[in-house]
């Protein structure tokens, strides 16, 4: 199957150079171009491509209220990666808040880059692990909640535990790993999490986490500390 991508970026040649890549891929297929908002917005209802991905700083709209727009209009099922050069607190929260399936800076190397879009596109949503750390540290230190949201106590003693890898960044293989369970196994326990806390994703799973006082935090370090092995 391949992977429908259309690219929405105000610089022409990083289009381009990115567009490159993608045409190196078997699996992936750049389907169109935008490079404002608006356009980004309106080729992504006529095209429905399975992944958006748009810049940040784009002019006529802005590439996170893009993200916005694609993400509330009806109907929709294409998935949106937003991409920055801007490392920013603020950005991040506003994607998370829309729904986009991650959040990454463009100094990625292409490789990771294309890994991402993949990942976006399985629905294993994710946010560049130096920003995921500091925004998540943040509102820890800002919100302490009193007990465990009731929505926590229908997830089984082994679906917590899930959860709890997830808001270690833990990825399926790495979760099947230290559970000594198929990784089949794994997306079954994360399908269930999400279900039952009525969450979207992973990354909307590791922060409702953190935002809820279920990982302790190395104050030290804003570090998860992940339930032992």
């Amino acid at each position: 199957m391949t992977v429908r991508i259309l690219l929405a970026d105000d610089h022409a040649l990083f289009r381009s150079g990115l567009r490159a890549v993608l045409d190196t891929q078997p699996d992936l297929e750049c389907v169109g171009e935008a490079e404002d908002g608006r356009a980004a917005v309106a080729e992504t209802a006529r095209l429905r491509p399975d992944l958006a991905v748009l810049d940040v700083r784009m002019p006529r709209l802005d590439g996170l209220a893009a993200a916005e727009a694609i993400l509330a209009a009806p109907g929709n099922s294409t998935k949106v990666l937003v991409l920055t050069t801007y490392d920013s607190d603020e950005y991040v929260y506003r994607a998370l808040r829309a729904g986009a399936s991650g959040f990454l800076l463009k100094s990625l190397p292409p490789e990771e880059m294309i890994s991402a879009m993949r990942v976006a596109v399985r629905g294993d949503a994710l946010i560049d692990p130096s920003v995921t750390k500091r925004l998540i540290t943040r509102f820890t230190r800002s919100i302490a909640p009193p007990s465990k949201p009731a929505e926590v106590q229908r997830l089984t003693s082994r679906e917590f535990e899930v959860l709890l890898l997830i808001a270690a960044a833990h990825s399926n293989a790495e979760i099947a790993e230290r559970l000594r369970v198929g990784e089949e196994t794994v997306k079954t326990h994360v399908s269930r999490v999400l279900a039952k806390l009525g969450l979207r994703d992973r990354v909307h799973a590791a922060v409702y986490a953190y935002l809820h006082g279920l990982v302790p935090v190395s104050p030290a370090r804003g570090m998860p500390s992940p339930p032992p092995p």
